[in-house]
């Protein structure tokens, strides 16, 4: 949250799910509905049994940007070669929400949020009706 924070964002505090498609899915539609624009989940992107997150992710987003992922893979790369085999999904929630999966170590998270904060104003701004810039 302090990364998001120090980026520019407005951010309520962390919510703690547990593993599992159903408990994000269930998560990510609460928030989704209570308004926020920009969704991050850190965790459960990987290959481990427990890892379900992007599958509940896919649940709730009405569609994918997977070039947000795809460049979050990219930028990994530059830490680990295990990058690679990050499953997290990037997307929109209709009304109007971007939810991003990034993984749990806290490089990932670090080198996820720089993506974020130079992708999420424009998407954000395009979701509410802003001009392409």
């Amino acid at each position: 949250m302090s990364l998001l924070r120090e980026a520019g964002f407005a951010c309520d505090d962390a919510v703690v799910v547990p593993d599992g498609a159903d408990s994000v899915e269930t998560a990510l539609r609460a928030l989704v509905a209570a308004g926020p624009g920009l969704i991050v989940t850190t965790g459960g992107t990987g290959i481990a049994p427990t890892d379900r997150t992007p599958e509940g992710t896919a649940r709730v987003l009405d569609r994918e940007i997977p070039g947000i992922a795809e460049e979050l893979r990219r930028r990994g790369l530059a830490d680990t070669p295990m990058a690679v085999i990050s499953r997290g999904l990037a997307g929109i929630a209709d009304p109007g929400a971007l939810i991003v999966n990034l993984p749990g170590s806290t490089r990932a998270v670090a080198s996820g949020i720089a993506v974020i904060a130079e992708l999420a104003p424009h998407v954000l701004d395009q979701l509410s009706g802003g001009d392409h810039a």
